[in-house]
C-alpha cells in the first residue's frame, strides 16, 4: 500500500491543523494506522494509532486531549486533528500502517508502510 500525507503547514501556538493520509494500492480497512513525528535532531516518536474499524485509538501522553486520530475507510484516508498546538509539536509528521490487530503499537519498526511526511511548524 502507498501512503501520501498532507496538510502540514505553519501555525501559531494555540492553533489547529488537520493532517490527512491517503492510501492507495491495498485494502485500506485491513490496516491499523498510526501517526509518528520527528523533530530536528530527535528520534521518530509515536503520536497516535487507530484500529482497522476506527472505533479504538491510542495516544502518546504528550498529545492526549489535544490530538484526535480518525479514519474514513470509504475514502481510504486517516486523519490527525491537532488542536492547541505548541511549539514543541513542530516536526515532520508521518503516517504509517501495519496489519496487526493490536491497538498499542508505538514502535516505528513494527509498521510496514510509511508515507513521505508532512512538515508542521508551530510558532510561538
Amino acid at each position: 500500500v502507498q501512503l501520501q500525507a498532507s496538510g502540514g503547514g505553519l501555525v501559531q501556538a494555540g492553533g489547529s491543523l488537520r493532517l490527512s493520509c491517503a492510501a492507495s494500492g491495498g485494502t485500506f480497512s485491513s490496516y491499523a494506522m498510526g501517526w509518528f513525528r520527528q523533530a530536528p535532531g530527535k528520534e521518530r516518536e509515536f503520536v497516535a494509532r487507530i484500529n482497522r474499524s476506527g472505533n479504538r485509538s491510542y495516544y502518546a501522553d504528550s498529545v492526549k486531549g489535544r490530538f484526535t486520530i480518525s479514519r474514513d475507510n470509504a475514502k481510504n484516508t486517516v486523519y490527525l486533528q491537532m488542536n492547541s498546538l505548541k511549539p514543541e509539536d513542530t516536526a515532520i509528521y508521518y503516517c504509517a500502517g501495519d496489519l496487526s490487530t493490536a491497538l498499542v503499537i508505538t514502535t516505528a519498526s513494527r509498521y510496514d508502510y510509511w508515507g513521505q511526511g508532512t512538515l508542521v511548524t508551530v510558532s510561538s
